[in-house]
């Protein structure tokens, strides 16, 4: 595997949560992800998982899809974050032939591995690709409802019923930067990742959520997924700027929670001083 062609890629994703979960917290009985301002977050796992359940599922429209366009061979894009793994088999294929190991996991080449054999200096500690805490521009409304079923679960009961079991976040945009780092896949630290690795993640990024929705989680988007490109692979332009200048901003009562996008100055492309800066700049829920 090759890391040829990879480059250095600042990303950003603008996310709309329309009475939606997004991203529930367990520590807090599944509450809408919230820190202490207000705000809500949605976690990297999360997100990844959405990808990683897509190439896993080898029946789905998803994958055959991808499979067609790209000629790929099923063996070569297993998902190592699989529930029911093998934790032997994956130890022994560690040990034995680290190389097999890279050509087979296609999330341990992209996002790396922290599945780590003790005494082991064969693994992948950190992938060619990151994705960032994604965090609501403005403080996020939770509402919390009880969910009723017409038959009863408990003994004596007519009906069922699960307090505060519907936790919603009324309305929130979020951004979740992402990156990805070509050294991240080359020399002595090398994943094993090549371009066609990352251009199966880019193909997935605007299917992630419509491909995966449920009962609440029915209506999040994503409104932007920009991909900046850099004209070098030492990078051309600081992230912060590129993140900055594509961050939707609050037109009015930043402290307050939103109802609707139209609250919001979303950016539609770089200012000219950026552009000059990068080699291409494209949104791929446009692609």
């Amino acid at each position: 595997m090759s890391d040829q062609n990879i480059v250095r890629v600042t990303g950003l994703l603008v996310i709309e949560a329309i009475n939606s979960n997004p991203n529930g917290d367990p520590d807090r009985e599944s509450d809408p992800r919230q820190r202490p301002d207000g705000k809500g977050e949605i976690s990297p796992v999360s997100f990844k998982r959405k990808l990683r359940d897509l190439v896993e599922d080898k029946e789905g429209l998803v994958w055959k899809d991808l499979k067609d366009k790209f000629s790929l061979n099923d063996d070569e894009y297993m998902i190592l974050e699989s529930r029911g793994r093998n934790r032997e088999e994956i130890r022994k294929l560690l040990s034995d032939d680290f190389e097999a190991f890279k050509r087979k996991y296609w999330d341990a080449r992209v996002f790396g591995n922290t599945f780590l054999e003790e005494g082991s200096s064969t693994s992948i500690k950190t992938g060619v690709v990151q994705f960032g805490m994604g965090l609501s521009v403005a403080p996020i409304n939770i509402e919390r409802q009880t969910n009723t079923s017409k038959s009863g679960v408990q003994e004596g009961k007519d009906r069922g019923m699960a307090p505060m079991g519907f936790r919603i976040v009324q309305h929130g945009i979020y951004c979740m930067p992402f990156f990805v780092n070509p050294s991240a896949a080359s020399g002595n630290r090398s994943t094993g990742c090549t371009k066609a690795d990352i251009d199966i993640l880019l193909a997935l990024i605007p299917l992630a959520y419509p491909h995966t929705r449920s009962y609440i989680r029915s209506n999040v988007e994503i409104l932007r997924a920009w991909h900046i490109e850099h004209k070098s692979s030492l990078g051309s332009c600081p992230d912060y700027k590129l993140i900055a200048a594509l961050t939707p901003m609050k037109k009015q009562d930043t402290d307050k929670s939103s109802m609707s996008r139209d609250e919001y100055n979303i950016p539609s492309s770089l200012p000219d001083e950026l552009k000059n800066k990068i080699a291409t700049c494209k949104d791929l829920m446009e692609s």
